[in-house]
């Protein structure tokens, strides 16, 4: 009888390519937010941003389950949102260069949560895809 049973284990080389194309796309939908429908700007940048996340974790803790780092990606991501509620001087200073406010944000909005789930379920998504895709090709 045939086993089909096959275990994968993440490449980091695609998860690195996956962090990749989600910077590219995030910086990407800003420079397009004029052509898209405000709906579509108000939650893409950070659901791409969450995506990247968690890619990000995937490809550091690539023997771990898909569960667990969606939830380590979400409890990054609603930290960092919540650390926009503490406006210290230090930290604001921080904010107000590029890479500051593309990692720490601005100001808590209760969107940019909702983003980060969508972002993480939709990354989550692609990977259970993704993993269903290769033991397909395995086992045949």
């Amino acid at each position: 009888m045939k086993n089909n049973t096959v275990e994968i284990q993440r490449n980091r080389i695609i998860y690195l390519l996956w962090v990749i194309l989600a910077i590219i796309s995030g910086l990407l939908s800003r420079k397009f937010e004029l052509y898209l429908p405000d709906f579509v700007n108000t939650f893409l940048g950070d659901a791409i941003w969450a995506m990247m996340i968690y890619f990000g974790f995937a490809f550091i803790l690539n023997t771990r389950k898909s569960t667990f780092i969606a939830t380590i990606s979400l409890i990054f991501c609603y930290l960092i949102e919540i650390s926009q509620l503490y406006q210290a001087n230090w930290i604001n200073v921080i904010r107000h260069t590029s890479l500051g406010g593309l990692v720490l944000g601005f100001g808590f909005l209760w969107s940019d949560i909702l983003a980060y789930s969508m972002g993480i379920t939709l990354a989550y998504g692609l990977e259970v895809f993704y993993f269903q895709l290769i033991k397909k090709l395995l086992i045949k």
